[in-house]
């Protein structure tokens, strides 16, 4: 447990409407139900009640943004600081005229897609295949399907630490592969996706599609962080997780997928440090018969379990 930080938060900061809680669990909102607990979890009532909040928490608080916890890996030992998770203020989805879609950064990407459908829009149908919000898809250039955030994303709102708000056009936000390149503490808001014109029953003919598809090659259905490491230059992450054996290997109750070696499982009553290791042993192997290093796609956040290491740090401790 981490002291409570919240009565002298709520005394700084007396005009805050949204809501603060101190050690919360983390487990129940990551899909890998694993990892410890948020120092101060705090739930903005909107963009203003959130830049309020910026201007301020401590500077010298860690800040960290959770949204639906799909691509994330929060370790045994907890997220020290604040956590933001966006929630009912940041959930809209609004039609604009030019086949456009402004959606709060809580939207969750297939009720984006299910609303562009609606309204006729096409080109953001793959989004039907990405387990997570409008906020990560910013944050990572999230794609599926051989498209991605930067081919149809426009526009986005961000508050910095400071509580400034920004409007950032497709170049400021420098997308590239799983990347983008506003600050990592700048807290998207809102979003603005541009598409074009589509007849709602072949969108969603093209939707149903894409969920077909995940359903019949990924574990859709375990408690999975989604894929697990970016694919190489000219590569696939999943062959050469496969090639190098790791098909179906297990450390303590984490498992690789043996549908798609891409995705780690949280098999059996697994810990962030189980999924962690057996990742970080994943890398390892393919290095060695490849000499490819695979980089995390899932965010790894947070602090080990006490007398726990983190990253390689867990296979060299394995080794010894």
């Amino acid at each position: 447990m981490f002291s409570d930080l919240v009565p002298d938060l709520q005394a700084s900061m007396p005009d805050l409407r949204g809501r603060l809680s101190a050690n919360q669990r983390l487990a129940d909102i990551t899909w890998f139900r694993v990892g410890g607990p948020a120092q101060v979890m705090f739930t903005p009532a909107d963009e203003a009640d959130l830049a309020y909040f910026l201007a301020h928490a401590p500077s010298a608080l860690p800040v960290t943004v959770i949204g639906l916890g799909s691509n994330l890996l929060v370790r045994d030992g907890g997220l020290p600081g604040i956590v933001i998770r966006l929630a009912r203020g940041f959930s809209e989805v609004k039609v604009e005229p030019g086949y456009r879609l402004r959606a709060g950064t809580a939207v969750p990407d297939v009720k984006l897609a299910r609303a562009a459908a609606d309204a006729g829009i096409a080109g953001l149908a793959f989004y039907r295949g990405i387990p997570g919000s409008v906020g990560g898809a910013l944050r990572m250039n999230g794609g599926a399907h051989h498209r991605e955030t930067k081919d149809t994303c426009v526009e986005a709102r961000a508050v910095d630490r400071q509580g400034a708000i920004h409007v950032l056009d497709l170049a400021a936000l420098g997308f590239t592969y799983r990347h983008c390149a506003v600050p990592a503490d700048w807290i998207f808001t809102e979003a603005l996706f541009q598409g074009t014109p589509g007849e709602p029953a072949e969108i969603l003919k093209h939707m149903e599609e894409v969920a077909q598809y995940r359903e019949a090659n990924q574990p859709i259905k375990e408690r999975t962080g989604g894929s697990t490491f970016k694919n190489p230059l000219g590569n696939s992450a999943w062959r050469l997780v496969d090639a190098a054996g790791c098909r179906g290997l297990r450390v303590g109750g984490a498992k690789v997928s043996e549908m798609h070696c891409n995705f780690l499982i949280n098999d059996h009553d697994a810990t962030a440090e189980d999924i962690e290791r057996l990742g970080e042993t994943v890398r390892a192997r393919v290095k060695a018969r490849t000499g490819i290093e695979l980089e995390w796609e899932i965010i790894r956040l947070g602090l080990p379990r006490e007398g726990g290491a983190t990253g390689e740090a867990l296979v060299e401790r394995q080794a010894a």
